[in-house]
């Protein structure tokens, strides 16, 4: 009878149990149905995946050189044996051009990314337009995880090159994508600035942890292990777009509007502008990552720690920075422009300052500027591409992020191979005022962008700019209006009369009506 009881128990333990999961499997449901829910979770997908890629793209920093050395070492000797097997001096000049090779090597290793995300992104920016966002960010995790795995079992330099520009190519989707998806959720400028603001915090968190994060764990587990942590993480969040997003769903695609090519927005001069911006502020970091940790050796003899932990500190900069343009973007949403310009000052003078540094200490100041100021720089700037492409174009947000993500490419594809190139013929001092200087004089360049905040949607000034005729019913009887209002009298339905003066009054309160339903300001 004991048995019994205690058995009957347990059944209605485990009956309470299932119907306790069932009960919060149903809530999970409802949160995920529940649009404002579903925004949040979006956004947590976006954040990890642009975690994710910042985080392969830095983790192979204190690894790959590392790995590569031990491997050129092994094939040098093992050449050195075959060709000399009875000798063993050491050629000072073969070791010399070993170290050299290596350099151009990784050099090449670290850029392909970069490179590759620059070809393909015309590509999937179009390809974003066309299908939507979700399917492109599931797209792009997978050859994430994809490439994580290569990278993690790799063993020679043609594999992991592989892998490395396989991420170029995940990332041109899924970043491109995420950061579109991220636009057209969040449609009112104050709660857009936030998001963005957010999944830049994500961004510089992965880019700045990275590095420790996979020296910590290759020193002590081996360089398998970084790897498949962030697969594993690649893997969930793939899931999870499933499971949320549900980008295979049966719903129509038809009824999506036609974005606007990408190469004519390239030849818009406000988004030229602001894609300017966004190259000309990342060049500091993408020049100093791979150069800066030898002069700090060079100069002033730092330990391997230091060097490490060098971009550590200034992930705080970086988030107080995004912080705070979002705060001031709410306040005074006029003066985005201006945020912007201030913070190409301060990388400017934060990059001219840094060879002036004797010690590990004095060097964070500088570094923490630098990344105070990007993060100024593109809080207060990607989200005035989305308001951009809401007044001057169609609100299809792909190719415009995948201009930007072109932008932030062509500074991380130069960085690793003209970076270390300037610093051989010219110097380190001359590398870092040049970039300074570069930034100061840009700054200017942003006052173009200050009265885009009074910029209301006009299909006037998007037939001008695109030079194309009128497409579809509402465009043809706008275009028919203009024509008529230049004749002197209005074809809107009735023939309605103008008064001396051209004034119409059912076209003025249709002009008031639109631009009291105008789109807020950046």
């Amino acid at each position: 009878m004991d048995g019994e009881g205690g058995s009957s128990g347990l059944a209605k333990s485990a009956a309470v149990k299932l119907s306790e999961m069932g009960e919060r499997t149903k809530q999970l449901g409802t949160a995920i149905r529940d649009p404002h829910q579903q925004r949040r979770i979006i956004l947590v997908i976006v954040c990890v995946a642009l975690l994710l890629d910042n985080m392969l793209y830095m983790v192979i920093v204190p690894i790959i050189p590392d790995y590569l050395a031990d491997l050129e070492s092994e094939q040098s000797e093992h050449v050195h044996l075959v060709m000399h097997p009875n000798s063993s001096a050491n050629s000072t000049s073969q070791d010399k051009s070993n170290k050299d090779n290596l350099d151009v090597q990784i050099g090449v290793l670290f850029a392909s990314k970069a490179i590759l995300q620059l070809l393909v992104n015309p590509l999937s920016g179009t390809f974003i337009d066309r299908v939507g966002y979700d399917i492109p960010l599931l797209i792009g995790l997978t050859v994430m995880f994809l490439s994580t795995c290569i990278f993690a079992f790799g063993e020679n330099y043609a594999t992991l090159f592989m892998a490395r520009s396989l991420q170029g190519l995940g990332s041109a989707f899924a970043d491109t994508s995420g950061i579109a998806m991220i636009a057209d959720k969040y449609t009112e400028e104050a709660e857009r600035s936030r998001a963005l603001g957010i999944a830049l915090a994500f961004i510089s968190f992965g880019s700045l942890v990275a590095p420790p994060f996979g020296g910590v764990l290759y020193e002590f587990a081996g360089k398998r292990v970084p790897f498949i942590v962030l697969a594993c993480i690649c893997l969930v969040d793939g899931v999870l777009v499933l499971a949320v997003i549900k980008p295979f769903s049966n719903r129509t695609r038809e009824n999506m509007p036609v974005g606007t090519p990408i190469y004519k927005l390239m030849i818009d001069p406000y988004i030229a502008v602001v894609a300017g911006a966004l190259t000309v502020c990342n060049i500091p970091l993408a020049f100093l990552e791979p150069t800066i940790a030898n002069w700090m050796e060079t100069t002033m003899h730092s330990t391997q720690w230091e060097m490490g932990l060098t971009w550590l500190p200034a992930f705080f900069p970086h988030v107080f920075g995004v912080y705070i343009t979002v705060k001031l973007a709410s306040r005074h949403p006029h003066l985005q422009w201006f945020y912007g310009a201030v913070g190409m000052v301060i990388i400017g003078a934060s990059s001219c300052t840094v060879p002036a540094c004797k010690t590990f200490g004095q060097l964070i100041a500088p570094l923490c500027g630098i990344c105070f100021g990007i993060a100024l720089v593109d809080t207060a700037l990607l989200p005035t591409l989305a308001f951009l492409v809401d007044v001057r174009h169609v609100s299809v947000y792909g190719s415009v992020y995948a201009i930007a993500d072109i932008s932030y490419s062509v500074a991380y594809a130069m960085g690793p191979i003209v970076a270390g190139q300037i610093v051989h013929h010219l110097g380190f001092v001359q590398l870092n005022l040049g970039m300074g200087l570069v930034n100061v004089l840009y700054a200017p360049a942003l006052l173009l962008l200050r009265n885009v905040c009074q910029m209301k949607p006009s299909h006037s000034e998007r037939d001008n700019l695109l030079e194309e005729g009128p497409q579809g019913l509402y465009d043809t009887i706008k275009m028919e209006e203009r024509r008529a209002k230049k004749k002197g009298y209005s074809s809107a339905g009735n023939c309605l009369p103008v008064d001396e003066n051209g004034f119409d009054p059912f076209r003025a309160q249709r002009s008031l009506s639109e631009e009291s339903s105008g789109p807020e300001c950046t």
